[in-house]
């Protein structure tokens, strides 16, 4: 076959999302490793005022794209920002733009959805199942459309331990799903939504499985592949180690650890955290669409006789295998979340962040009594008397509202940080195993390669550099601010102590026993071992 670079060139590509955390390092990685590529077209719709073409541009000016500009000065003139809506009727593309897309694009990418986990229930059907079927509309009438890569997440089927690369069945028929929440009120729907989703744990995961099986329903004879990933964190090695733009998922979660705001989680320390590098994830999309669109034309064969068992109706609603992709670590290189909170603590603790609240110590738990414990008396009662002192000094009380957000995007997590899965990952190492050498170099995926303390340590500066924009020269005022930390700290356990002594022991004969007992074992204790270790020298 041709490499990955060589397909792509001379083709029209066409991306939904192309502004979110995904979209811009695809579209970056196919601009700066596939230079052939003749446009790339991106839906966009206007946002706070902006028009398609300023948001574009201004994303442009993202750090992401340093690496491009400067090997690929005018790559900027191959992009098209097309005004579109997914939300509403025909994307809300004009007449002359869809006349357009019809008669050019090769490939698209649908990578847009709504990553609010707990999203209204109507909302995120609307993002992720409608603005899907919308999608695959356009896409039939797509004259030269080799390849419909739509990307999904892993955790679509989270209801399974097992899960495979296939598309499997969601619990309701989607048609109907969608014709009753025209005309269900939002408090119905509200009240439905716990019965609808079953064991899943939000409305996205349960949403994006409906997705993945309204594309095989109605993809026809369309090309199409789907890619699973799991929790996708910052870049691996492209562009540059440790990119991340946002607080979505564990990024704030570092944060929050490394600011000394997070105390305690509820996750397992056994539990597989299933991290994949968001450039692995881009590359292996690159790659599925590349190897779908290569065999396309033995492909076709196939479906050719496939489709004489059927009438002309049936052809384009018939169940369809395609070709579903599991991105994921977990059962390749496991990494779990006790080694997440220790290598994220121990991160930044050699690289503290700036004006940290406390030095950074996390604890993790499966209690869930336990944990509120520890949620009431190591965030909420500091963030009270935190804004307590703020309001004395006449400022703005803010900490027992980060305490809040915090505690909100901690409860979304809980379900991924305390389960562990099975995945299957055969379509993976497939793809991987058509690749020529020069392109498993390009486009690496193999995540077996993936050192998880360098990794992380990659992240957590990532967030420090990219997303909290605090440059390297401030850490050595960071670390004097840390040390100051432990200084206050060890006073202040010092001072409670002294009055735990005065108020409660030096008062009570009782407590003044009970004390020199407690004192007396840990001296004989001290001096057993003292003992021991003399005559074993």
């Amino acid at each position: 076959m041709v490499t990955i670079p060589e397909y792509y060139e001379g083709k029209n590509v066409l991306i939904t999302g192309a502004t979110g955390f995904m979209g811009k390092v695809l579209l970056e990685k196919l601009m700066r490793s596939c230079p052939g590529v003749k446009a790339v077209y991106v839906l966009v719709r206007h946002k706070a005022g902006h028009a398609p073409l300023a948001r574009i541009a201004d994303m442009f000016n993202c750090k992401l794209f340093d690496r491009l500009r400067d090997e690929q000065p005018d790559f900027a003139e191959k992009i098209v920002a097309v005004n579109s809506d997914l939300t509403l009727p025909e994307l809300d593309l004009s007449k002359v733009d869809q006349e357009t897309l019809a008669d050019c694009i090769n490939i698209v990418f649908h990578c847009a959805a709504t990553i609010r986990f707990n999203e209204p229930l109507k909302d995120a059907m609307l993002l992720n199942v409608l603005a899907t079927q919308k999608m695959v509309a356009l896409a039939h009438k797509m004259k030269h459309l080799e390849v419909f890569l739509h990307v999904s997440t892993a955790y679509a089927n989270c209801d399974r331990t097992l899960i495979e690369e296939v598309v499997y069945p969601p619990p309701v028929d989607y048609k109907k799903l969608i014709d009753s929440l025209e005309w269900m009120d939002e408090k119905l729907v509200s009240a439905m939504t716990p019965g609808l989703i079953g064991k899943r744990p939000n409305t996205y995961t349960y949403t994006k499985a409906i997705a993945e099986y309204l594309v095989q329903q109605e993809c026809g004879n369309l090309n199409v592949a789907i890619i699973r990933p799991s929790i996708v964190g910052a870049s691996w090695k492209e562009p540059f180690p440790g990119w991340i733009d946002n607080f979505n998922g564990p990024s704030g979660i570092f944060i929050a650890a490394g600011k000394g705001i997070l105390r305690t989680m509820r996750a397992s320390n056994n539990a597989v955290a299933d991290l994949v590098p968001v450039d692995a994830v881009i590359n292996t999309t690159l790659a599925a669409a590349w190897y779908s669109g290569s065999q396309r034309h033995t492909r076709s064969v196939s479906h050719t006789l496939a489709a004489a068992w059927y009438s002309g109706s049936q052809r384009h609603t018939r169940p369809k295998s395609i070709l579903v992709y599991n991105c994921t670590t977990g059962s390749i290189n496991p990494f779990h979340w006790g080694e997440v909170e220790y290598h994220v603590i121990s991160t930044f603790k050699r690289n503290p962040l700036e004006q940290a609240f406390r030095r950074p110590n996390v604890n993790l738990t499966t209690n869930h009594l336990i944990n509120q414990y520890w949620i009431a008396v190591s965030h909420k009662a500091p963030a009270f008397l935190y804004d307590l002192c703020l309001r004395m000094t006449g400022r703005e009380p803010r900490m027992m509202k980060t305490i809040t957000r915090l505690h909100r995007a901690m409860m979304v997590l809980e379900y991924f940080t305390s389960h562990s899965w099975v995945w299957k990952n055969d379509n993976v190492t497939m793809l991987m195993n058509q690749m020529g050498a020069d392109d498993k170099r390009t486009f690496n995926f193999d995540v077996r390669q993936l050192n998880w303390a360098e990794y992380m340590e990659n992240y957590c500066m990532g967030t420090k550099k990219y997303v909290l924009n605090e440059a390297e020269s401030g850490l050595p005022a960071a670390r004097k601010h840390l040390n100051k930390l432990r200084n206050i700290r060890y006073t202040f356990n010092t001072v409670l102590v002294v009055f735990i002594w005065r108020v409660f022991i030096a008062r009570s004969q009782m407590a003044r026993n009970i004390w020199y007992i407690v004192v007396s074992l840990c001296f004989k204790f001290l001096s057993y071992f003292r003992a021991s270790s003399t005559m074993k020298y």
